[in-house]
């Protein structure tokens, strides 16, 4: 079985309610040795002052996006340095801001993949969340956006219809050979 090995960083992405957060925590959990960073998490750091990624003022919502980007490629590295495999739970939905993870995380290979089961699936999934926990977003926007940027980068994987552990097992057996990305030319 191939599967990610310090110093390769995996990163899961893909709209809210794709499934990150559960998978994310699943196949950190398969692999031998392995640390799960968790976006929402360092953002959630910020105590006052916090502005959500699409909020306004937008530029500072995209300065904190840059400084949250910023400390999960730190901690990627660290833990990478230290033996762990870092599994990095964030939604990059641009080219732009994976090159910026590419640049951070270099020399170690860098592994994507994007959890696709589709907008109606995510869409449902984020209503079906406590309001408290439900992400305002245009999930046909926000994936025709991802696609444009992102489609010919890393792995899509459509889950729509495999449970969070046949997702997590299949990442772990298949994200070394099909997620590899390099930083463009």
């Amino acid at each position: 079985m191939t599967t990610i090995e310090p110093p390769g960083v995996l990163i899961v992405t893909g709209m809210p309610g794709a499934g990150k957060s559960t998978v994310s925590r699943r196949v950190a959990s398969l692999l031998p040795r392995a640390a799960r960073l968790d976006g929402d998490a360092l953002n959630g750091m910020i105590v006052s002052g916090r502005v959500w990624a699409l909020g306004e003022p937008a530029d500072e919502a995209a300065r904190q996006v840059a400084l949250c980007d910023l400390n999960l490629a730190a901690l990627a590295r660290n833990f990478a340095d230290a033996g762990f495999a870092p599994v990095i739970d964030s939604i990059v939905p641009t080219r732009a801001q994976l090159d910026f993870f590419l640049a951070r995380l270099a020399p170690r290979p860098v592994h994507l993949v994007v959890l696709a089961p589709g907008p109606a699936v995510c869409a449902a999934r984020n209503a079906a969340r406590d309001p408290r926990e439900r992400v305002p977003y245009d999930p046909v926007a926000l994936d025709a956006q991802m696609r444009a940027e992102l489609a010919d980068h890393g792995w899509w994987l459509d889950t729509s219809t495999l449970t969070p552990e046949e997702t997590a097992r299949r990442v772990v057996r298949d994200a070394a050979r099909r997620g590899l990305v390099t930083a463009a030319a």
